[in-house]
């Protein structure tokens, strides 16, 4: 069995990889599957990009294709930043701007609660599945650590002191919302 990783973030390769475990399944990045472009990403809901973006993997090398789309869900912003999450700030991907803009954004607020949420997107031959994960915590007041990546420096799981980025990547993998969403994956791969 082939399947594809459908995303060019090798920080979430490396998560998900991190979880794998199993030897039954080869995994290609995309680079490995010959596919260099930027993968769409053009709805409102974390599924429908997930679909999105494994669909067009799968289109174009016919192997099954494992997408991802994450968001951080904010308590007092509504549930922003949310699938705008890598972009919040403006520029796609840009971490330092994203995380100024949502520390303003709650400066003086006291509900701080907010959750990290995975949609898992596999397409096969025969359909779509989604497997979720979710981690609620809290925002901190400012940056805190130099691990992980996107929002880590400021979110601290409930039940913790530390924030990600404070954490290491076997600490992190243990608790985060895609290594939940991984784990269903993983146990729907093995009872198929």
């Amino acid at each position: 069995m082939e399947l594809v990783l459908a995303t060019n973030n090798a920080k979430k390769t490396e998560e998900i990889m991190a979880r794998w475990g199993t030897d039954t399944i080869q995994v290609f990045t995309l680079r490995e599957a010959g596919i260099e472009e930027e993968l769409p990403e053009t709805h409102d809901t974390l599924h429908e990009n997930a679909l999105e973006k494994a669909q067009y993997v799968y289109e174009r090398v016919h192997k099954w294709s494992l997408a991802d789309d994450s968001g951080l869900e904010v308590e007092a912003l509504d549930g922003r930043p949310g699938v705008y999450s890598a972009r919040y700030a403006g520029e796609h991907g840009n971490a330092e701007a994203n995380m100024n803009k949502l520390l303003q954004e709650l400066r003086g607020v006291t509900n701080r609660r907010a959750a990290f949420r995975t949609v898992l997107a596999l397409v096969t031959e025969s359909g779509t599945h989604y497997f979720e994960g979710t981690v609620k915590g809290h925002i901190t007041e400012e940056k805190r650590g130099s691990a992980g990546f996107g929002y880590d420096p400021v979110f601290v799981p409930d039940g913790y002191t530390r924030t990600f980025a404070e954490m290491n990547a076997e600490e992190k993998n243990a608790i985060s919302h895609r290594s939940a969403a991984v784990d269903k994956l993983l146990h729907f791969l093995k009872n198929r």
